[in-house]
């Protein structure tokens, strides 16, 4: 910046020297103010060269550093910012990281808890379908004995009376009495042909 304000002042001072020798070739122009031969306009152009100078100095010693170390530390601050800024995006980042860990790591728990419950529920499903045939089973042969049961008791009961109903019409058909071995053996044969024997 000392560099700048240094061109520039001397930029300005040959711009004065230079102004002030075409001053002098256009001293009978209709601009006093470029009239360098008057000796007022000479001494405003020395004081404005002292002025220049003055300024220089006083910005160069007091100004400029002072503006050079608010930028550095507008710099500094704006450097620690950004370092601030990156440290805790790369904690969030972290964060959201660990974050997505530990949702997935509850969504494998979550499923395998699932998958336990599911194959308990599968398993005590099928010991209860198993107890339950084993009833059923054990209720069906239970009703079959009871089913044989009455049948053979009603079947025993039937060939009596079989036999007598087939001995009355036999008798009133053939007005004779039928042999009883004979009446026995057509009942059996009759009950074995209805699949009741």
């Amino acid at each position: 910046m000392h560099r700048l304000f240094a061109t520039a002042s001397l930029s300005c001072g040959a711009m004065l020297v230079g102004l002030a020798w075409a001053g002098t070739a256009h001293a009978e122009s209709n601009m006093p103010q470029m009239d360098f031969s008057n000796p007022l306009n000479g001494s405003q152009v020395v004081w404005l060269v002292i002025l220049l100078v003055v300024l220089y100095l006083i910005l160069s010693r007091w100004a400029l550093p002072g503006v050079g170390g608010i930028l550095a530390d507008r710099a500094q601050r704006i450097q620690g910012d950004l370092d601030a800024a990156h440290a805790s995006k790369v904690e969030a980042d972290a964060a959201v990281a660990e974050l997505h860990e530990a949702i997935r790591s509850a969504r494998d728990e979550a499923n395998a808890e699932v998958n336990r419950a599911t194959e308990a529920a599968k398993a005590q499903a099928a010991r209860q379908a198993a107890e339950l045939a084993t009833r059923l089973d054990a209720q069906l042969a239970e009703a079959e004995a009871e089913i044989a049961a009455a049948r053979a008791q009603a079947m025993t009961a039937i060939r009596p009376i079989a036999k007598e109903t087939a001995g009355v019409l036999m008798a009133r058909l053939t007005g004779s009495a039928v042999d009883d071995a004979q009446l026995t053996r057509g009942v059996e044969g009759a009950l074995a042909t209805r699949g009741l024997a």
